[in-house]
């Protein structure tokens, strides 16, 4: 109870961060530039300029924002869980609400380095968001549906289709501002590609004379299956036992602390994977 309390506040808390950085972002860098951030809170600058600009009709970005995330709150409801779906509206409740009441307040108007660091703070508050197990919405459901669904990592996938947004944006408003866009998503992406590991994978060879302790350790934190294979040192000419197994890239540091306690003395060697075929299991979304 208590560490599921804990766990619940720890969510909580980086997902109040993560709204406060991105409303700070959009007040002080991406209204600054003019620029579309891509998402749904691109989408819902791009409305909300556009019925200024052409209807002289002033919308608040809560409004625009809690309605473009209706249908996506829905579908991720009954396909990714019910609690990922709730902290991911607290997200979206609490970004509307601080862009719409935090005063705008620009750092800087080289619109470069506002496309830079901009990016990098809103992928670094998507990345807490998908740390706290939440998301900031609209496109962000999509890719954790097709991510947790086909088991591969979609950002850069995402990333393509903001760029349509933007194009739009360059015929309505001007390409400079679409194409300093994109350099903001770049960015974004590569943060969030970063720092959000779940869909990323390593491969571990481990050496050892206590395989099933081992294999244990992995079990244990891990749920994952491993393969126990015979070998002799050359070295030496000692027999010894290789645990292969893969496992998800935020659950390295884990399991290696795990593998040290069953055998202080394996041998570990961590290598990225960059392409799996077959079942690989995934912790469920909360």
């Amino acid at each position: 109870m208590e560490f599921t309390l804990k766990k619940e506040i720890k969510r909580i808390i980086l997902v109040l961060i993560a709204a406060i950085l991105t409303a700070i972002n959009i007040k002080t860098f991406v209204r600054t530039g003019g620029l579309v951030p891509g998402g749904f809170n691109g989408l819902t600058l791009l409305l909300q300029r556009s019925c200024y600009q052409f209807f002289q009709i002033s919308l608040p970005f809560t409004v625009i924002n809690f309605s473009l995330n209706a249908i996506p709150v829905i579908i991720s409801f009954k396909m990714l869980g019910k609690r990922f779906t709730l902290y991911s509206c607290l997200m979206i409740f609490l970004t509307g609400i601080l862009t719409d009441i935090i005063p705008a307040n620009p750092l800087t108007y080289d619109i470069l380095l506002i496309s830079v660091f901009g990016g990098i703070l809103n992928g670094f508050a998507v990345s807490l968001c998908l740390i706290g197990g939440a998301t900031s919405g609209g496109t962000d459901f999509i890719a954790i549906f097709l991510s947790e669904r086909y088991k591969i990592d979609t950002w850069y996938h995402i990333l393509m289709a903001n760029a349509v947004m933007l194009m739009v944006a360059g015929f309505l408003f001007g390409w400079d501002k679409a194409l300093y866009s994109i350099i903001f998503q770049f960015a974004s992406t590569q943060v969030v590609h970063t720092l959000h590991l779940r869909y990323k994978k390593h491969t571990l060879f481990i050496v050892t004379d206590h395989p099933n302790e081992v294999y244990g350790a992995i079990k244990e934190c891990t749920h994952h299956s491993a393969t126990i294979l015979n070998g002799t040192g050359c070295y030496q000419h000692q027999q010894h036992s290789v645990v292969y197994s893969i496992v998800s890239s935020d659950e390295v540091k884990l399991v290696l602390s795990k593998i040290h306690s069953a055998d202080p003395k394996a041998f570990i060697n961590v290598i990225k994977t960059d392409q799996l075929e077959g079942r690989f299991y995934h912790k469920p979304t909360e």
